[in-house]
């Protein structure tokens, strides 16, 4: 064997025990790249306003994103943790007769509809209505401590939120540098080089920006309009749907459809009629219009491609899934669109 190919052997077992121990902190380590890769542009300003001051402008973007990002999503969550509980207990106490609801919604349901469920065999609706409360009741019982749990932050969180802070502060310090480097290690023409990095730069930004802002915005409108129509929690509602929202194709219509249905089974049609024109013509209408725009159709791709890849990755890394899935999706497809190329295909 060459020294060559020793030494090729020796760096990948080195680069693979490297990932092996940082991986338990891969979530601040991904957010703190995802970060600086979208605030990048907003550094450059800064930086040139500040004289060059590198060390300034770093801490200043630090701060910023602590103050302005970080802190606001904490109390965002507290908010939501004190409705989610609320809600919960209602619910267990019967304050919210779940049983009810679903009665007048399984008795809503049209005679075709019946006739087509009593082909299928399902002929009971009642045990039909039993089995969803049972499930409900089940759920809740095995995932109410889990919820209330969440209240208790754990050293380990904090950890991961100072080492994601710190990193952000010698990215955005020492980012261009590190580039370099990287770029020179690499075995690729300098030309490719720069071409791969700018399609994961510019897919980490559209992902980010397209995915997390919609989703925000979505879940603004439908947040707003629970409010206006009294719906109790309506803060865990917002949250719901910007989450939902991340999916394509149903997303937040998984929230505000059985709202609406809810609205009609106990009597308040024009609420429900309300929401079911807010949630068709403004909140979904969101997805097609901000996100192609946000995202742009460079990197636009197929909505069950978005899907899989954002279950697969939710299911893979956790919460940081959302983007990490379509990102890598995306990095899937820019590489195997160049492989012909590389190999005269």
């Amino acid at each position: 064997m060459s020294q060559a190919m020793i030494f090729v052997a020796l760096t990948a077992c080195v680069t693979l025990a490297f990932g092996w121990v940082v991986w338990p902190l891969f979530g601040p380590i991904f957010w703190a790249v995802a970060i600086v890769i979208v605030l990048y542009p907003p550094y450059l300003a800064l930086l040139s306003r500040l004289g060059q001051r590198r060390n300034l402008t770093a801490l200043s973007m630090t701060m910023g994103i602590l103050l302005l990002i970080i802190i606001p999503v904490f109390l965002i969550a507290a908010a939501v943790l004190s409705e989610a509980t609320t809600l919960i207990a209602a619910l267990q106490s019967g304050e919210i007769d779940l049983d009810q609801t679903l009665r007048q919604l399984l008795n809503a349901i049209p005679v075709w509809v019946r006739t087509v469920l009593l082909r299928l065999g399902v002929a009971d609706l009642t045990t039909v209505q039993d089995g969803i409360s049972l499930a409900v009741s089940t759920w809740l019982a095995e995932n109410v401590p889990a919820v209330l749990s969440v209240g208790r932050i754990t050293a380990g969180f904090f950890v991961g939120l100072g080492v994601m802070l710190y990193l952000v502060f010698f990215l955005f310090r020492d980012g261009e540098r590190m580039l370099a480097s990287i770029k020179t290690a690499i075995p690729l023409a300098p030309a490719e080089a720069q071409k791969l990095f700018g399609t994961f730069t510019l897919t980490v930004r559209a992902t980010v920006r397209g995915d997390i802002l919609t989703a925000m915005l979505q879940g603004a409108l439908g947040g707003l309009g629970f409010w206006v129509l009294g719906v109790r929690a309506p803060i865990l509602w917002t949250v719901l749907i910007a989450f939902l929202s991340l999916f394509p194709v149903f997303g937040a219509a998984l929230i505000w459809v059985p709202m609406a249905g809810y609205f009609l089974v106990n009597g308040m049609v024009w609420q429900g009629v309300a929401l079911l024109l807010y949630g068709t013509l403004v909140i979904s209408l969101v997805d097609n219009i901000v996100r192609p725009r946000l995202v742009g159709q460079a990197i636009r791709m197929p909505d069950y491609v978005v899907l899989v890849s954002t279950l697969g990755g939710i299911a893979t890394f956790g919460m940081q899934g959302f983007i990490t899935g379509p990102v890598v999706a995306a990095m899937f497809l820019a590489v195997w669109a160049t492989f012909p190329a590389k190999t005269g295909g």
